[in-house]
């Protein structure tokens, strides 16, 4: 049993990386069951149904969403994935998978390496700029990509043309301890499920997983109940007495690894109930105690193979010379047979030793004294190239004291990851490098990079903790500005609180316009702390950030000033913003696109359109923190187009953003699905989350959140007919022929405004409104604005030019998008035209009645209805409809259902209900309760 590799901690073979089941289409697993006749888990048939419903929808193509499996350690969770993988294979999956490792969670794109190794050779198929930024991050090519990262991309091509030959099945165990990188390339992917034929399922325990954003469907595992435990148990050890399996099943408390393990510990008499039982079990509160006497009886050998395996992650489980510590090759076959025989690790065919549990790995390192981790750490890192980051950080571990030398090979490791697009783990190295550093200037240097590239990697609790650490001693002047970044980037997304990038940013930028930065990974610093300042500014109104951003403003690029002029005063600086923001974007390369992702979609945001043309171009960069923008973007143009199912993705994003300690982006998030609940009139949820959000917008003085908290509860009023009430609350914000300097989207209640004052008899006030905006060329700042501006106009207009203001707003181009709007502008349209008796009117307010339906805009739906049943009642409703319609609506008023009527007349039930459709609009009812009286007033 020697399975000895001659290359010390050399990489996996492609052919057994990542426990990856990759080959020509039909070729399934030898061990694979058929499909549908694979033994149950105990307890698991829900968990177990629908992971077959997600296999199910991969390969019909029909899409689906990630599916995370969550559960304490030993629940069961990698037996759930284990049952999948054998489930895909049979059902000709590719099955690709990677395992999370504690002792690998700084290796930038580790767990994708172990992911992908089965497909890098179809790496060439890529377009050139993917497979080069996919190359580098996985240490494959010495160039690094700038201006950003494609890896989320590349990722998604790659498994896309695997997935055009068969369906894709990733599989990621112990999410916890995937490496920050990869994990927030996994976020992106469970994202794009939807895309390709390709399902996504990880698991990880609840405290402390690294994942980017949750995915579309998050299973609980609990502990097994008291006849799945029992069948669990008698099914591994049938030979237990009653009195035993009753206290096993006891002390294991539904757990299946303390199941399975627990009769282990116990002499054959003890099983059998000869013997009396121990009083306590090796469990207590941790279950790596399950394993410690197996450890206890390990030669030293042994327990030093398994230390060197724990800690060297998934390089050092590949048996090599360098694991086996030089052990002749009899004594190595013995060490690997006494492992074996122990059943805490296991030898596979291909080399390579996979422990028993995850928890074995824990109890391995938790046994070994200080003395013993530092030498095994030194020993790995000898067998390591002397620049390889994990030589590193084997190297820091066995230090103790400061080593200003390996201080400095950290720091210039950590500066590689980053290029690589490994901010979260080179923050980690930096963090070592300024503990191992020699002098306190060096130190705080180092800790400022560190909390930096913390931050930028979405690691934003630790940044927090970085910065904290920071606080407590003074930082040179030449990391001043990165330290004012690394401050403001968690004050802002952590804290909420916006005060230091008032007090910072402006000086940062002061010094930067004096010296050249030249940080690295930081050298675009001046960029990024103008956005921030941008940021700050936007969200407060606060006149200190647009006097700085307008002093600054020739330090940066086109772009980012072109944000600013968006932003500040749009009724007066943004002109032409649409159309230079188009140009901008198609000049660009997809490098600077990608670099420049954040102010592209911050400008695009200002005038409502970082639509899907423009953002998803950016979907290829995986940190959290372009993500979570572009996530925040999506959702809000979700609702401006009308998607407003999709909306509710918000309130699982904000989840996921607090839960990454981003509750900036949470707060913004509910703040978007706010919007929906104002459209559809539901003020009850509409208050509920003004109460959940306002208290903190209102600490981090974010005029921007609480400002369209008040906008939409004039929304709302208006949708129920409280004009008055939304009046007043909208000439608050925006008060009569005024377009305010503080209102930066002063666009969106400008046509509610107009809305309002006509509705109750202001018309003077709603043409200075419609005066202020034609005077400020509104228009000519985006489609959005022109819309907005041409329907303002059609309310306000007098009869006789009204029709014709109306078509023109209908002409606008785009209009088409804004669609909520549209159906309010064509209910109105309805209304006026019906006042006037033309015949339009019922078509239009159909229309509009139908889009109010798609959205579950039930308030405004129920006035389209009220105004078609009124232009019914005025226009003799019945006498307009066809002798069919008019005969089932006879019928269906006199209490017949759709298959009694369809069976008088020789109709089928769905044509029956197809003419009823028609029928209910022309009377201006929703419901067959109201046919007869609807009826009788048209026969009258």
């Amino acid at each position: 049993m020697t399975g000895v590799q001659p290359d010390a901690l050399s990489p996996p073979p492609a052919s057994a990386a990542g426990r990856a089941d990759v080959g020509p289409p039909g070729e399934a697993s030898a061990a694979a069951l058929p499909a549908r006749h694979r033994p149950a888990l105990a307890g698991r048939a829900p968990e177990q149904a629908l992971l077959r419903r997600v296999l199910d929808n991969a390969r019909s193509g029909s899409g689906g969403t990630g599916t995370l499996l969550q559960g304490a350690p030993g629940i069961g969770k990698t037996a759930l994935l284990d049952w999948a993988h054998a489930e895909a294979r049979a059902l000709d999956f590719t099955v690709l998978r990677a395992v999370g490792s504690e002792a690998e969670a700084g290796v930038t794109f580790g767990a994708l390496h172990q992911l992908l190794w089965p497909l890098t050779g179809r790496m060439r198929a890529l377009p050139e700029p993917q497979r080069r930024a996919l190359a580098f991050a996985l240490g494959e090519a010495a160039e690094p990509v700038r201006g950003g990262f494609l890896v989320g991309a590349a990722v998604l091509a790659l498994l896309a043309g695997e997935a055009r030959m068969r369906p894709v099945l990733v599989l990621v165990d112990d999410l916890q301890w995937v490496d920050s990188s990869s994990a927030a390339v996994f976020a992106f992917l469970q994202r794009r499920t939807a895309e390709v034929p390709l399902a996504f399922v990880s698991a990880g325990r609840p405290e402390g997983a690294t994942t980017q954003a949750r995915p579309g469907t998050v299973v609980d595992l609990s502990a097994l109940d008291g006849d799945d435990a029992r069948t669990l148990l008698r099914t591994r050890h049938p030979h237990l007495a009653v009195t035993t399996a009753d206290r096993i099943l006891q002390e294991a408390a539904g757990n299946p690894l303390a199941l399975v393990e627990l009769p282990v510990h116990l002499h054959p008499d003890q099983a059998r109930g000869v013997m009396p039982l121990p009083r306590r079990f090796p469990l207590g509160h941790r279950l790596e105690r399950l394993f410690a006497p197996r450890l206890e009886r390990l030669s030293d050998e042994a327990a030093h193979v398994l230390l060197y395996a724990a800690l060297g992650g998934t390089a050092a489980t590949w048996v090599t010379p360098a694991l086996l510590d030089g052990l002749d090759a009899r004594r190595a076959d013995d060490v690997l047979d006494e492992i074996e025989t122990s059943g805490l690790a296991h030898l596979e065919p291909d080399g390579r030793l996979t422990f028993r549990h995850p928890l074995v790995r824990g109890a391995v390192v938790a046994r070994a004294s200080g003395p013993q981790r530092r030498a095994a750490h030194r020993r790995l890192a000898a067998a390591l190239p002397y620049d390889d980051p994990r030589a590193l950080g084997h190297e820091a571990d066995a230090t103790v004291l400061p080593d200003e030398d390996l201080a400095g090979r950290l720091q210039e490791a950590g500066r590689r990851l980053a290029l690589r697009g490994g901010d979260a783990e080179g923050a980690l190295l930096l963090h070592r490098a300024a503990a191992l550093s020699t002098a306190p200037a060096a130190r705080a240097r180092r800790l400022t990079w560190a909390a930096a590239m913390a931050a930028r990697g979405g690691r934003l609790p630790y940044a927090a903790k970085l910065v904290e650490e920071l606080r407590r001693a003074p930082v040179p002047a030449d990391s001043a500005p990165l330290y004012a970044y690394a401050v403001v980037y968690v004050d802002q997304s952590h804290h909420v609180d916006f005060e230091s990038s008032f007090t910072l940013l402006p000086q940062a930028l002061t010094a930067l316009a004096r010296t050249d930065p030249g940080a690295g990974p930081f050298d675009d610093l001046a960029e990024q702390v103008y956005f921030k300042l941008l940021l700050a500014t936007v969200y407060t109104s606060d006149p200190r950030g647009w006097a700085a951003l307008r002093a600054h403003r020739h330090q940066v690029s086109a772009l980012a000033d072109l944000c600013r002029r968006a932003w500040s005063d749009p009724a007066r600086t943004a002109h032409g913003t649409g159309a230079e923001l188009r140009a901008t974007a198609a000049a660009m390369s997809q490098e600077q696109q990608a670099g420049a992702a954040w102010l592209l979609l911050w400008t695009a945001a200002a005038v409502d359109m970082a639509d899907a043309s423009l953002w998803r171009r950016f979907l290829g960069q995986h940190a959290y923190a372009t993500q979570g923008s572009i996530a925040k973007a999506g959702g809000y143009q979700n609702y401006l187009r009308g998607d407003w199912d999709q909306v509710e993705v918000c309130l699982r994003e904000a989840e996921a953003a607090d839960a990454l300690g981003y509750h900036c982006n949470a707060l913004l998030f509910r703040h978007h699905y706010a919007h929906v609940l104002a459209g559809r009139g539901d003020e009850e949820a509409l208050l509920a989350l003004d109460r959940a959000i306002r208290p903190a917008a209102d600490r981090a003085r974010m005029t921007f959140v609480t400002d369209h908290l008040t906008h939409l509860r004039a929304l709302a009023a208006l949708a129920h007919g409280r004009d008055e009430e939304a009046y007043t609350t909208l000439a608050g914000l925006t008060p009569p022929g005024v377009l305010p300097a503080g209102l930066p989207w002063f666009h969106l209640p400008f046509f509610d405004f107009v809305d309002a004052a006509l509705r109750t008899g202001r018309t003077g006030e709603a043409r200075a409104h419609v005066a202020a905006g034609s005077a400020a060329r509104m228009g000519d700042i985006s489609p959005h604005h022109a819309f907005l501006l041409a329907a303002a106009r059609a309310l306000a207009a007098a009869d006789e030019d009204a029709d014709a203001l109306f078509e023109a707003a209908y002409a606008v181009p785009g209009a088409d998008q804004w669609v909520f709007e549209l159906a309010r502008l064509r209910l109105a349209h309805g209304v006026r035209m019906s006042d006037r008796h033309r015949p339009q009117a019922r078509r239009t307010l159909e229309r509009a009645l139908e889009t109010f339906r798609t959205l579950r805009a039930t308030a405004w739906a129920e006035r389209a209805e009220r105004a078609l049943h009124s232009h019914a009642t005025r226009d003799g409703g019945a006498c307009s409809l066809t002798a069919q319609e008019l005969r089932i609506a006879q019928l269906a008023a006199d209490g017949l259902t759709n298959k009694e009527i369809g069976a008088r007349l020789s109709l089928s039930p769905r044509t029956v209900g197809g003419h009823l459709a028609k029928v209910f609009p022309k009377l201006g009812i929703a419901s067959r309760a109201a046919l007869a009286r609807a009826l009788e007033k048209g026969a009258a």
